[in-house]
């Protein structure tokens, strides 16, 4: 505190020596310096008032309060209207008092001392950044930005002025090739990304900006792939269609994601389709805190629900979805009752209290054992859950009248090598049984690998990265279907909306992605170079797992909906009676011990091949 007072002391007694110079050069002016002394008194005797005029306007109007480093138009607008304030009192005092200087002295002085404040304090802003960067350009990473807009303008200006950024930008690159030659605070346009391999060497460019906030996914993954090749770290401003306020921001500059390098557009939905079964419905989302979940949760209050009941046996994953829902729509006047319930899918008991309490009439089934590995160890477990949990909320489902069922599904519901997905196909048929006998709407969703959930393998690779490797990848040749957690939870609401009973949804998730690729690309983009500075390790496949993995069984038909990325397929010939008979026996068979439950299994799931069977 002491230290800024006595710098705004210093700045103020350095204000008083510009103003009484710019009087006194004024004086030399307006005479051509054919002076005499006694206009050099008639000057200077009204010192004593006219200098408490400018501190007085300097200070009321913020004059003190601007950092240099930071000087502005703003700075430059303050400083105006503090020395035309005190230009109009001395001139309106010097006519009313019938002082004896010149009103022409005046003027000129005025003009001599806006430029003098102003200048001096961008003359320190632009001597302290030449120093500035003089440093920069010996420890500072030289960096490549893509996008000569406004938002790689901002960005520039963001990494002069915020100390946080090690960057020095020396280029500008843009695919509008008028733009070439030009310049954006100092720094060149140089060419467009194709030109990117012979820039980023004559430039020594060590870090990469993607700075292109207006285009499309498909824009902004072309130009990815053209920065993947090149070995350097590199950064992305997100796109607008991910930041919901459209505002700039450096905080929201992040690292580069393989749900940018998807290669497919991202899924489009029928917002009115989806209101339409959701809007002023009693919700409830089973599974409500967990990856799915609590994104359908987030997904359907913007569709005005009467009520959205959270259930899900573990608290502290449904109290932060409860909180940050109520966080986030304190002042939303259609937000809808929000219910947490904690609560196990295998208790029926309880289940039979919730939907006597609340009456839902619309469900999500999220809730399920979903890691393959664990499951494999647990077997028993998976169906607890899977099986008999989804049997217990579709049974009541019934009983209640709901008017439409959604389960949660898997790619590894088809021809499942492992208990988790033979689980989540037998909790299919439960469904489609259950179609057969009631007038609750039963669909299934199906879709492959969700970035970014919990215990996928993104969050895993960039841990490892973090650790310095190496990054373990089960077989150089695995692939997997990808997609984002919300393209997920658009496919979840858009089955419902399309559902007439009895369907299992399938998205056009594009082409699969070779895991060892996806490891590959995550470390090039993070700034190693794989194998060399982060190791990739071949592990060997886990229990259960397939080197890739199918969207359709081989008897299911594929029909289009009216979303050219969703499909629908229908399995007939599947009977509760049956289902509930095969129950009763699952029943007895987790009486016994895993390997028998395992090889067991595949009587109630033809398709289901125990790959681990010995």
């Amino acid at each position: 505190m002491k230290k800024l007072l006595t710098r705004t002391v210093l700045i103020f007694i350095l204000d008083i020596i510009i103003i009484m110079l710019s009087y006194l050069a004024s004086l030399l002016l307006i005479t051509n310096f054919n002076y005499e002394p006694n206009d050099v008194w008639n000057l200077f005797e009204n010192v004593y008032w006219i200098l408490p005029v400018y501190a007085f306007f300097f200070i009321i109007l913020g004059f003190y309060r601007s950092l240099w480093r930071y000087a502005s138009i703003e700075e430059a607008i303050s400083g105006f209207l503090a020395v035309l304030a005190s230009f109009s009192v001395i001139t309106f005092t010097k006519i009313i008092a019938k002082l004896a200087f010149e009103i022409n002295e005046v003027i000129v002085a005025n003009l001599l001392i806006f430029i003098g404040l102003v200048g001096i304090r961008y003359s320190y802003r632009t001597v302290r950044i030449f120093y500035s960067y003089k440093k920069i350009k010996k420890s500072y990473r030289n960096t490549l930005i893509i996008g000569a807009g406004n938002a790689g303008n901002l960005l520039i200006k963001e990494i002069k002025n915020n100390s946080m950024f090690k960057n020095n930008v020396v280029c500008l690159v843009d695919d509008n090739k008028k733009k070439k030659g030009k310049r954006i605070q100092g720094i060149k346009v140089v060419g467009t990304t194709d030109d990117l391999a012979n820039i980023v060497s004559k430039y020594k460019i060590e870090e990469i900006f993607v700075a292109l906030p207006s285009a499309s996914r498909q824009e902004i993954q072309k130009v990815l792939t053209k920065c993947d090749s090149l070995k350097k770290k590199t950064k992305l401003l997100p796109p607008f269609y991910e930041v919901v306020d459209k505002s700039f921001n450096s905080n929201q500059i992040r690292d580069v994601q393989i749900e940018d390098l998807l290669g497919r557009d991202e899924i489009k939905i029928d917002d009115d389709g989806i209101s339409d079964f959701i809007k002023d419905e009693i919700v409830l989302v089973t599974g409500g805190g967990g990856s799915i979940g609590s994104e359908l949760c987030r997904q359907i209050v913007d569709y005005k629900p009467k009520k959205l009941l959270i259930l899900d046996v573990y608290e502290n994953n449904a109290y932060d979805i409860q909180n940050e829902l109520l966080m986030h729509n304190t002042h939303n006047k259609d937000f809808p009752e929000l219910i947490v319930l904690i609560a196990s899918v295998r208790d029926e008991q309880r289940l039979n209290e919730v939907f006597s309490k609340y009456k839902p009439t619309v469900v999500f089934h999220a809730a399920a054992h979903k890691h393959v590995p664990l499951m494999e160890v647990s077997p028993k477990e998976a169906i607890k859950n899977n099986v008999f949990g989804t049997y217990n909320v579709a049974k009541i489902s019934n009983e209640f009248n709901v008017k439409r069922f959604v389960l949660i599904s898997s790619d590894k519901a088809v021809n499942p090598t492992n208990i988790m997905g033979a689980t989540k196909r037998f909790a299919e048929m439960i469904i489609q049984a259950f179609n057969k006998i009631s007038n609750t709407q039963y669909a299934a969703v199906r879709f492959g690998n969700v970035l970014g959930s919990n215990g996928s393998v993104i969050p895993l690779f960039r841990r490892q990265i973090l650790e310095g490797g190496p990054v373990t990848v089960t077989h150089k040749d695995i692939i997997r279907y990808f997609m984002t957690i919300p393209e997920a939870v658009q496919l979840v609401l858009q089955a419902g909306a399309f559902a007439n009973g009895g369907e299992i949804f399938v998205l056009d998730m594009g082409e699969p992605v070779r895991i060892l690729d996806l490891a590959e690309k995550l470390i090039r983009f993070s700034g190693y170079e794989p194998y060399s500075e982060i190791n990739i390790e071949i592990t060997g496949l886990r229990p259960g797992e397939k080197l890739f993995e199918e969207l359709l069984l081989d008897d299911e038909g594929l029909l289009k909906t009216h979303n050219d990325k969703i499909f629908v397929s229908e399995v007939n010939g599947i009977y509760i009676d049956k289902i509930e008979k095969q129950l009763a026996e699952m029943k007895d068979m987790i009486k016994s011990d895993n390997v028998v439950v395992q090889n067991v299994f595949s009587k109630y799931v033809n398709t289901y091949k125990n790959i681990d069977k010995k």
